[in-house]
């Protein structure tokens, strides 16, 4: 039992940084804390598939006469990284919109608490 948990440990942080986020974005009524919240479940979802991509005493995916073509396992497979590459660059352009949408809803109801916001527009 120990073993399995030592050797999956850091998939248990990241299922733990996700109920952080998910618990952010559903129970808090504050836009802002809504998009940190927002913000920890896209770095966990980052994280846990750069957590599954990794190989142990693998290296990047750059031809070494030394390791050869014959095994290509000790090579590292570079579609995740490059696919959360992209998904980093969209997680931020994502907060960026919400910051923005954020600033612009304070400016017209002088409140970023949820409850406000919809009883003015009521």
């Amino acid at each position: 039992m120990l073993d399995h948990i030592g050797g999956h440990y850091p998939y248990y942080f990241l299922a733990a940084l996700m109920v952080i986020g998910f618990y952010g974005m559903l129970s808090k009524r504050n836009l802002v804390k809504k998009t940190v919240g927002m913000s920890i479940l896209q770095s966990a979802i980052i994280l846990f598939w750069l957590v599954a991509a990794y190989k142990h005493e693998a290296t990047v995916p750059v031809y070494d006469q030394a390791l050869g073509l014959a095994d290509p396992s000790r090579y590292i497979n570079p579609l995740p990284h490059t696919l959360m590459l992209t998904a980093i660059v969209v997680a931020v352009v994502t907060l960026g919109v919400a910051f923005a949408l954020i600033i612009r809803i304070y400016q017209t109801y002088r409140s970023l608490d949820e409850s406000v916001i919809l009883d003015q527009i009521e």
